[in-house]
C-alpha cells in the first residue's frame, strides 16, 4: 500500500497543504512544533477515525475553523488483475459531525472509511500498548481483525449495538423490556468476537517472538495472553451475563463481555509488565506494532503504510537501524519525522525522499541518502 497524495485543510497549523510522498522511506524534517507530526496524524485519522494524540476537537481542528478536511489518494496491489489499484478517500470533520467519501461514494459509517486505508503508527505514546489502559490493546486487536477478516466489522457493530441497548435498559431498570433478547444478541456476537481475537493474538505471537528477540534480546522468552472479559473457560457468555444481571442493574452498565477484554505480553524472566523500563516498554510496543504490520502483509499480500513519529528520540541508533533494515527489506512505504535525520538512517543503504516543514508549508528538500545536514 502506498500513499501518493495527502491534502490537509484547517488541520492544526496547516491552512492548506499538499504532500506527494514517494515509495520507500519518506523523511519529514522541521523544527519542534512546525507540524511534522500533523502529517502523520492526518494519515492516522483516516485509518482509525481519531488521532493518536486525541479526538478531533482536542486540537486537530484549527481555531476558528468550521471543519478540517483530509484527502488521501493511495494505491495497493490488485488481487486479480496485475498492477496497482487506485483509491481516493476524503473526510470532513467539525469535531462533532463528519462526512466522508470513498472512491467517489458517500460513506455512512466511519468504520468503512477507516477499513479502507491501512496505516500502522509508532509514536512517543505508543508504549501505552504495553503499559496503558485495556482499551488501547482492544483497539489494537480489533484494527488488525477489521483489515484481515471482512466479516469482523459487522460482527463488532452487532455486539456494540446490543451492548448499547442492554446498558440503556439497565440504567432505566426496565428489565422486562427485552433484556433477555439483548443478552442473547450480546452472546451470539460476543462469543465469536472473543474467539477471533484469541486466534489472532496466537497468530501474532509466532511473529512477535523472533522480532522481539532481535530488538530486545535481554527480555528473553515472550508470550501473549488473551483475557476475554469473563470466565470463558467455565461459563458461556450468555450465562455470565445472566449471573451478572443484578450487579449490572445496580451499576447501570454491563460488567462482562468482550468490551471488558484485555491481553498482555508476558516475559517469564520478569515479574510483570510493571518490571519493564520505559525503553523496554517502547521496544516491546514497537515490536508488537511491526508484528501486526507483518501479519497484515501476509494476510493481504501487501504491507500497510508505516508511520514512525520522532524515531530519533524514541530509539537509539542501533535499534533505529534494525527497525529500518527490516522495513527497507519489506519494501513498505515508511514515513519518519524528526528535527533532523535519525542517526540509524545513515546505517541503512536506502534511498530516502526528504520533505521539510516550515511556516505552514511542506517542501521537497532532497532525495537520496541523507547526510547529517540535508533536510535538517
Amino acid at each position: 500500500m502506498q500513499i501518493t497524495r495527502l491534502d490537509l485543510r484547517r488541520f492544526r497549523r496547516f491552512d492548506e497543504v499538499s504532500l506527494a510522498p514517494a515509495p520507500g522511506i519518506n523523511l519529514i524534517t522541521g523544527e519542534n512544533g512546525a507540524g511534522k507530526t500533523s502529517l502523520l496524524e492526518a494519515m492516522h485519522l483516516m485509518a482509525y477515525g481519531r488521532s493518536f494524540r486525541g479526538r478531533v476537537r482536542d486540537g486537530l481542528l484549527q481555531a476558528g475553523a468550521d471543519a478540517l478536511e483530509v484527502f488521501v489518494e493511495w494505491q495497493e496491489p490488485h488481487a486479480v488483475v496485475p498492477g496497482n489499484r487506485m483509491h481516493k478517500a476524503g473526510l470532513r470533520h467539525s469535531g462533532q459531525d463528519w462526512s466522508g467519501r470513498l472512491d467517489g461514494q458517500d460513506v455512512n459509517q466511519l468504520g468503512d472509511l477507516c477499513a479502507a486505508l491501512a496505516v500502522v503508527s509508532f509514536e512517543p505514546g505508543s508504549h501505552a500498548l504495553v503499559t496503558g489502559a485495556a482499551e488501547t490493546r482492544r483497539r489494537y486487536l480489533d484494527w488488525g481483525l477489521f483489515h484481515v477478516e471482512h466479516d469482523f466489522l459487522p460482527l463488532w457493530r452487532r455486539y456494540s449495538r446490543a451492548l448499547k441497548q442492554r446498558n440503556a435498559l439497565l440504567k432505566s431498570g426496565r428489565v422486562g423490556d427485552g433484556l433477555d433478547a439483548w443478552e442473547w444478541e450480546l452472546a451470539e456476537a460476543g462469543e465469536p468476537i472473543s474467539r477471533r481475537r484469541q486466534l489472532y493474538l496466537e497468530a501474532l505471537q509466532t511473529r512477535l517472538t523472533p522480532l522481539l528477540a532481535g530488538l530486545a534480546p535481554a527480555l528473553g522468552e515472550v508470550s501473549m495472553e488473551y483475557q476475554p472479559g469473563w470466565r470463558r473457560e467455565t461459563l458461556p457468555l450468555a450465562d455470565a451475563l445472566l449471573l451478572a444481571r443484578d450487579r449490572d442493574l445496580q451499576s447501570g452498565h454491563t460488567s462482562v463481555g468482550p468490551h471488558r477484554a484485555d491481553w498482555r505480553i508476558l516475559f517469564p524472566h520478569l515479574p510483570g509488565r510493571e518490571a519493564l523500563s520505559r525503553g523496554q516498554a517502547k521496544l516491546t510496543a514497537l515490536a508488537a506494532t511491526l508484528t501486526q504490520a507483518g501479519h497484515h502483509a501476509a494476510a493481504r499480500g501487501h504491507w500497510p503504510v508505516i508511520a514512525l513519529d520522532d524515531l530519533g528520540s524514541e530509539l537509539d541508533r542501533q535499534h533505529q537501524a534494525r527497525v529500518l533494515e527490516q522495513l527497507v527489506d519489506s519494501q513498505a512505504q515508511v514515513f519518519i519525522t524528526g528535527t533532523e535525520p535519525p542517526p540509524g538512517l545513515h546505517d541503512v543503504a536506502a534511498s530516502t525522499t526528504v520533505f521539510h516543514v516550515e511556516h505552514g508549508r511542506v517542501e521537497a528538500a532532497a532525495s537520496g541518502f541523507p547526510d547529517p545536514v540535508a533536510g535538517s
